[in-house]
């Protein structure tokens, strides 16, 4: 309040000494106007051009160049991040030498192997009947069971590879043995040589047998297959070669 009458004391003080100092500019019995209320402030300029690029800063030193500083420490360690997917196969590495020679193992380990094998045999005059299953009703081995006295078959229990054989007496009268696998004949072997003395006919056969399948002797009509008192048995014998 105090400044704006200031500065209209001093602008009538500027008017008079204008006018005491010239009659033209100041006529006799006029008296200058009051100055006018100063206007707002102007709005800023349009942004100029931008300036060109600087020359490149002098060295402290001539000759300075930038120098690496020193190491510093190793920070704390962060936690693990997430897995990673898996990465391609890497190439097949070369061959390792060979291991040190392992122990001995234990030789003729019972039970440590699959087993099956069976020996029986016929004893007596009278001939098998033809086309049937001779029966073997006396056994000589059969630990594991695997040949029926029953039915006087052999039944497979463990699946692989086995041989059989047999070994037939005769007299006076031609003799052929079949072995039989399932109902089906495989191989026949017959003598029909009669000289009025004994013969022996003997065979064998390996054989792939599956679990439960069956396999047998029979004879047709050449059923000449005999026995004595204290010679000239029949025997029927198999065993496992190699399981599967």
């Amino acid at each position: 309040m105090f400044g704006g009458h200031l500065i209209l004391v001093s602008l009538l003080s500027a008017s008079l000494c204008l006018c005491l100092a010239s009659a033209d500019t100041c006529p006799a019995g006029a008296m200058p106007g009051l100055p006018g209320i100063p206007g707002f402030p102007g709005r800023d300029g349009r942004q100029g051009m931008k300036g060109e690029k600087g020359d490149l800063g002098i060295p402290i030193k001539p000759g300075d160049t930038v120098k690496k500083g020193e190491r510093g420490a190793f920070g704390l360690k962060g936690p693990p991040g997430k897995r990673g997917p898996h990465g391609d196969p890497g190439i097949m590495g070369p061959p390792g030498p060979p291991g040190e020679p392992g122990e001995a193992g234990l030789v003729d380990v019972s039970g440590s192997q699959l087993q099956s094998a069976f020996s029986v045999f016929r004893h007596t005059r009278i001939p098998p009947d033809a086309n049937k299953v001779i029966r073997f009703s006396k056994v000589i081995t059969n630990p594991q069971g695997h040949f029926s006295t029953d039915e006087s078959k052999f039944v497979c229990k463990i699946p692989g590879t086995y041989y059989f054989v047999f070994h037939a007496s005769s007299h006076d009268k031609k003799l052929c043995v079949i072995l039989v696998h399932d109902d089906k004949n495989l191989v026949s072997f017959c003598d029909h040589t009669q000289r009025g003395s004994q013969q022996v006919s003997s065979g064998g056969l390996s054989l792939y047998l599956k679990e439960n399948e069956k396999v047998w002797l029979m004879t047709n009509a050449l059923n000449g297959m005999y026995a004595t008192a204290d010679r000239a048995d029949s025997v029927f014998s198999g065993f496992l070669i190699h399981a599967h």
